[in-house]
């Protein structure tokens, strides 16, 4: 169970993901970057209880960022992992906050 849960590490919430949401039943997760599709098929599956038809993964780079005058540094590159639940099936968070 720890394992899964570090598999994923949040959801994301952006204009985009909130449109698939809506409109494709997908969900997006930053997920750690050693994670397979079959991993976070899994984690998503455990953690929420709905079934997951497909996984799509990409890589994001990390931006470059300025500290003050130096020449500053790179953000970590992270993964991002785009899920579609069946129809039907619809995962909660953050949606009961009051």
């Amino acid at each position: 169970m720890t394992r899964l849960l570090q598999i994923i590490k949040k959801p994301l919430v952006t204009e985009r993901a909130t449109h698939l949401k809506a409109s494709l039943n997908q969900y997006v997760f930053r997920v750690t970057l050693g994670a397979s599709k079959g991993d976070i098929k899994r984690a998503v599956e455990e953690l929420f209880k709905v079934d997951v038809s497909k996984v799509h993964t990409m890589h994001v780079r990390g931006k470059f960022r300025r500290m003050g005058n130096s020449q500053g540094a790179h953000k970590p590159d992270w993964k991002k992992a785009i899920v579609s639940v069946k129809a039907g099936q619809e995962i909660k968070f953050g949606e009961d906050v009051s």
